[in-house]
Formats: C-alpha cells, structure tokens, sequence
C-alpha cells in the first residue's frame, strides 16, 4: 500500500498537537579541518568491522571486506592486540574484538554525564509506560549511538544495545536530526536517499513531518521503520538550540491510547527539558 504522507502527517500532530518547539535551527558552524591519519582510520575500521560481525576473522577476510593490503592489515591487528583492543586465536588464526574494549567502554559511560543523567528516566519511562525507553547521542548526519537503555517488561523486545549505532537521518530520531540539526535540503536529500525502511516514504512526504517535527518539538515513526512499532522521540537541545541527543520511546502500534501517547510525549520533554538545563547549564 503507498505511504500517505498526509496521514502520517496527521498522526504526529494528534500525538502532541498542543506543545511546540523551536521554530528554527542556527546555521552549522564550519566543521574543522581534519588531517587523515591513514593508520588510525585503518584500526578503526577493523575494529568496527569486527565489532559489526561479531565473528572471529581471519587477516585475509578482514582486508578482503576493507579493502586493504593484506601485510598492512596483519601489522594493524599485530599492534591492536598488543593493546587488548583485538585477541588473536592461534588454532584459527583468526581475530576478534579484545577485553580491552570493554575497558574504554567502560570508561566512556562512567564518564558520560548524559548516559548518567538520563538512565533513571529511561527506567521511570519503561516501568510505568510499558516501552522500551533509549537514550541517543546524535554524533553527526552520518550516525547516531545508543548510549543508555530500559527495555520494556511486555514480551516483546526491540533489537537495540548500548553502543548500537543507526543512520543519523533513520526512525523518529532522524526526523529530529534534521529538524535541529541546521543541515542543508541536499546534505539530507544525499543521506535520506541511503536509508532503508521497512514501509519507505516519500523525501517530500519525510520533509514535512521534518517540518511538523520542528513545530511541535517532537517526532514519531508509526511502523516505518520496523513494521507493527510506534516509535517516538524528543531532542535534548544545547544552549544554541541544536539537537545532541534524542530520548525515545517504543511501543508496539495501538500499545497506547491517544491521550496516553500525548502523556508520554509530554513527560518525555519535561525530561528532555531537564537534562538540556543540567548539561548545558541554560538559564
């Protein structure tokens, strides 16, 4: 059946018609220049890909799907494991991530005053709403991480950990990427045109509940994305008004009445409202 935009349209606007939100986004600042340092962007591509896979892989696999000259890539993976980032299996001659990713990892959240703050929410959030409520750093146009989670108690769970990363532009989040994010029509035309969903739309159609995101403050992806799943979202902005991260809240469709979903999307900005006050300190 062809998506109608204007219905979709219509049920973010039900969903919390009455509040709105910024009517506008600053210009992006020029990103800074960065140097290409070829043997770092090389590790990290091994250990995404490793990380991706979650399989044990050999040197030749691993330079086959990268790309890379096989000696290059087996001194690569000599130096990570010499770190613990990689462990290497002499049976199988084959790499995997290494404990002490775990370590940095452990690090980041201990460290991440967002993931922190906002980790009590996503329990209230799940426990009195039945959803699976997550916490998301916007990184750039390109992805967005999960860095907090409280899964729902109803027997249903959506695929998501703490450090799954997604399209920037993708689900509920993504229309709210673009909205606060002060990106170009064409820079998100060139990302919106790599994404998949489970019942596509329109670019036009996506940029008006872009559009509507922005005026009410909040987005959502009725089935979209993943078929049968309600998912909502609210940015957390700066003090600049451009979008860091996103709180959001999935349900399976029709899980919530309408005034339950406007309660939700309610308290879901009083709680984004909070942590954009208490991490950027705003008056």
């Amino acid at each position: 059946m062809p998506y109608d935009g204007q219905a979709g349209t219509r049920r973010i606007a039900r969903m919390g018609a009455m509040t709105t939100g910024p009517k506008s986004s600053p210009a992006p600042k020029a990103a800074p220049r960065i140097r290409p340092v070829p043997a770092v962007a090389r590790a990290v591509a091994i250990l995404r890909l490793l990380g991706r896979t979650r399989q044990p892989m050999n040197v030749k696999s691993i330079s086959d799907e990268l790309q890379l000259v096989p000696s290059t890539c087996l001194h690569i993976l000599r130096a990570l494991a010499a770190e613990r980032l990689v462990s290497f299996d002499p049976a199988s001659k084959r790499y995997k991530l290494g404990t002490g990713i775990l370590a940095l990892a452990r690090g980041v959240m201990d460290t991440d005053s967002f993931a922190q703050t906002v980790q009590p929410m996503l329990d209230e959030i799940s426990r009195k709403w039945k959803v699976t409520a997550i916490g998301v750093e916007v990184l750039d146009l390109h992805h967005i991480i999960v860095t907090a989670l409280a899964s729902s108690q109803l027997p249903f769970r959506l695929h998501v950990d703490v450090g799954s990363r997604f399209p920037a532009l993708i689900s509920a989040s993504g229309r709210l990427v673009a909205a606060f994010g002060g990106y170009s029509r064409e820079a998100l035309r060139a990302k919106f045109d790599t994404l998949r969903w489970q019942k596509p739309l329109r670019f036009e159609d996506w940029l008006a509940e872009v559009e509507l995101a922005r005026q009410l403050g909040h987005s959502a992806d009725d089935g979209n994305y993943i078929g049968g799943i309600s998912i909502v979202a609210v940015p957390v902005l700066d003090a600049c008004q451009r979008i860091t991260h996103t709180i959001v809240a999935a349900s399976i469709i029709d899980q919530l009445s309408p005034d339950d979903a406007d309660a939700l999307i309610h308290e879901l900005k009083a709680h984004a409202g909070h942590l954009s006050h208490q991490l950027f300190s705003l008056e």
